[in-house]
C-alpha cells in the first residue's frame, strides 16, 4: 500500500514537472546533484578563506603590537637579557613573521581590507547556504522520484538480472 502511494506521487510529480521520459528525469537528477555539490564546494571554500582571514588578522595585530619590542631586541644586539625580559612578545612576533611567510605574503594586507573581504565572504556564504538547502531538497526529491520511476519501469530488476548473467558467464 505504501509503495502504491509513493508510485502514485511519483507519477503525479513527473506529469507536473513535464518529464516525458526516464532519461529526462535522470538528467535533471544529475544536474541537481552537480548543483548541490558545487554549492557545497563553494561554501567550504568560503569557510576556508574566512578561517585564513581570521588567522591572518590575529597575526597582523600581534605583529604590530610586538614590533617595538622586537625592534628593541634587535637594537640590543639580540641580547639574552633583553630576550629573557620580553620572551613572550618576541615569540609572538616571530610566530607572526613565520605565519606571514607560510601565507607567502610580501606585503601585509590591512586589517580593514581583511575585514571587508571577510564581510563579503560571509554574505556570499549566507546566500549560498540558503540556495544550498533548496538544492539539497530538490536533489533529494528528484533522486527519490528517479528511484521510484526506475522501480516502476522495472529497471532495477533488469539491472539485477544483467548483473547475475555477467557473474554466471565469468
Amino acid at each position: 500500500m505504501v509503495k502504491l502511494k509513493q508510485m502514485a506521487k511519483t507519477l503525479i510529480y513527473l506529469e507536473e514537472k513535464g518529464f516525458a521520459d526516464f532519461d529526462a528525469l535522470v538528467n535533471a537528477a544529475a544536474d541537481a546533484e552537480k548543483r548541490f555539490y558545487d554549492l557545497k564546494a563553494a561554501i567550504k571554500a568560503a569557510e576556508a578563506r574566512m578561517s585564513e582571514i581570521q588567522t591572518l588578522r590575529t597575526h597582523i595585530m600581534n605583529y604590530s603590537r610586538t614590533r617595538s619590542v622586537y625592534t628593541g631586541y634587535r637594537k640590543a644586539g639580540y641580547s639574552k637579557k633583553y630576550l629573557a625580559e620580553h620572551e613572550g612578545d618576541i615569540l609572538i612576533h616571530k610566530a607572526a613573521k613565520k605565519a606571514f611567510d607560510a601565507f607567502g605574503l610580501k606585503k601585509l594586507p590591512t586589517v580593514r581590507s581583511l575585514n571587508e573581504e571577510f564581510a563579503r565572504l560571509l554574505a556570499e556564504k549566507k546566500a549560498a547556504y540558503a540556495e544550498y538547502h533548496r538544492a539539497q531538497e530538490q536533489m533529494r526529491e528528484l533522486l527519490i522520484h528517479k528511484a521510484n520511476a526506475a522501480y516502476l519501469l522495472g529497471l532495477n530488476e533488469q539491472n539485477r538480472q544483467t548483473t547475475e548473467r555477467q557473474r554466471e558467464e565469468k
